[in-house]
């Protein structure tokens, strides 16, 4: 990067193998710029743009990260913009010539001391929150469920302060479905283990109709399931129906409303880490924060939880050397190739990841994004990796597999069972989950000035010298440590922004 000056044209090149670099002024920066190195443009380039350091001939590798992100179509002189047309992908690793634990870091100094005040649940697991969670078993039932749950909210929650919200779970499974395909586990283990999330504290409600393919008790694990079941073909009419979800519902408030706040080791978290609404300084500024605080949580025992396989695929060679040992470096591969066969079954492939906004931030293509985005798994050995909707059961970093979309990535982090979810954006997104705190995290300073009400850290501030990827990534560490006691609230808790549970089905629909 050149040095910051109040007007100075700046540039952040990230490795020194690059042959190109990102352009870090707001607003872009016109042609006939000259920077202190000399280098000239020759044409505007946009913020968060590429432009090349040097001239790239036709058929050149086009280097970023110190990785190849693609192959120039035409020659692209020293100083221009280095547009997304102008590369094209290269091959995607191939997997089964993939090193296996073969650079295993090294385990860092353990981080002692520091807790935060959570409910602590007799299964050991640890809540943030205090929610009464009511899941559907089929979507026939919704309708009923909002009303009962208004209702809930407005006649019965004001009477126990000490529960935070009642959160109806719906989804589109459950009946006209293939209950039996290999495929339909992934959607029954997520709902299964969404509904023993620790913030629920053991107290959630099945709501079924009665005729449902998928039966209320299977997703619940205890033995005492029926009294956590109301099923609405018993019942004599819709008010009867919403008596006895209240009823219900009353009981566990009253239970709930016990629960109180305890000092935990910081080891009681179980952190989820996306990223959604990339741009190119995503991988430069809030993922390394990010992946700094990753670090950091590891060190103190905590379970972190990086996912999104398609933003993983492109890099995985940087990751597989990582795992702790050959069985999970396997594991890593045998998700790879799951989703590779899935998107081919669809007749898609990888390119199809990276958005419009994507692009118009400076994302080329899904290499570019990948090596940006495994940057929040900061440097930990990776101690396991989960299908999509299993439940994380030891501490460290994990992989745990799902697609990339926002909302069911969060959901499968969701059943994996996050209780703080940590999100980086570049172009903006109100996403928010109502299960678990979300806290947002931008990669520019003008997207923290555009939305100061929606932005809860600032890593934008990497790119212009004002702190360091350290500074922030202990003020994200901090900060979760606040909003897992509830000592402070994200913004998207703060106005109340959740986005649905959207399940993963990769089986048939009937």
């Amino acid at each position: 990067m050149n040095d910051l000056h109040s007007d100075a044209p700046l540039y952040i090149k990230v490795h020194e193998k690059d042959n190109v670099a990102i352009i870090v002024n707001a607003g872009g920066l016109p042609e006939g710029t000259v920077f202190p190195c000399g280098l000239r443009l020759t044409e505007r380039v946009p913020q968060g743009h590429k432009v090349a350091l040097a001239d790239v001939a036709q058929g050149e590798a086009v280097v970023r990260y110190g990785e190849i992100i693609g192959y120039a179509v035409r020659p692209i002189p020293r100083g221009s913009w280095v547009s997304e047309s102008f590369i094209e992908l290269p091959t995607p690793p191939l997997l089964r010539e993939l090193p296996l634990a073969t650079k295993v870091p090294p385990p860092q100094p353990p981080l002692e001391g520091f807790t935060f005040e959570g409910y602590l649940n007799p299964d050991g697991s640890v809540g943030t929150k205090n929610i009464l969670g009511i899941t559907t078993s089929v979507q026939c039932v919704s309708g009923v469920l909002d009303y009962a749950v208004k209702r809930i909210k407005e006649e019965l929650l004001p009477q126990y302060p000490q529960v935070d919200d009642v959160v109806a779970i719906h989804h589109t499974y459950g009946c006209g479905v293939a209950i039996q395909a290999p495929d339909a586990e992934i959607p029954i283990r997520t709902l299964r283990n969404i509904a023993a999330h620790p913030n629920f504290g053991g107290e959630l409600m099945v709501v079924g109709l009665g005729c449902e393919k998928l039966q209320p008790d299977r997703l619940i694990t205890d033995k005492d399931n029926a009294s956590k079941i109301v099923s609405l073909q018993d019942y004599q009419g819709f008010i009867p129906m919403v008596r006895a979800i209240m009823e219900m519902a009353e009981a566990r408030l009253e239970r709930l409303n016990r629960r109180k706040r305890v000092t935990c080791p910081a080891s009681g978290l179980t952190v989820g880490l996306q990223c959604g609404g990339s741009d190119a300084f995503s991988g430069i500024t809030a993922n390394p924060a990010v992946g700094y605080a990753a670090d950091l949580l590891v060190r103190a025992g905590a379970t972190v939880l990086f996912s999104e396989v398609t933003e993983v695929r492109d890099a995985v060679h940087l990751l597989t050397p990582r795992a702790v040992n050959e069985e999970v470096g396997r594991a890593l591969i045998r998700e790879m190739e799951w989703y590779d066969a899935y998107l081919q079954r669809g007749q898609a492939d990888r390119s199809a990841n990276p958005t419009p906004g994507n692009k118009k931030g400076g994302l080329a293509n899904i290499v570019e994004k990948s090596l940006g985005s495994i940057v929040k798994s900061g440097s930990s050995p990776i101690t396991a990796v989960l299908a999509p909707g299993e439940k994380a059961a030891q501490k460290g970093l994990i992989f745990a597999a799902t697609p990339a979309s926002d909302f069911v990535c969060g959901t499968l982090q969701l059943a994996s069972g996050i209780n703080v979810q940590v999100f980086t954006t570049g172009r903006g997104t109100p996403y928010g989950l109502a299960m678990a705190p979300v806290i947002k995290v931008a990669s520019r300073d003008s997207l923290a000035e555009q939305w100061p009400d929606l932005i809860d850290i600032n890593a934008g501030r990497i790119a212009g010298g004002e702190a360091t990827i350290e500074d922030v990534g202990w003020e994200i560490f901090r900060f979760i440590l606040d909003v897992a006691s509830g000592r402070k609230q994200t913004w998207a808790e703060h106005w109340g922004l959740h986005n649905a549970i959207s399940l993963f089905n990769p089986a048939p629909v009937t």
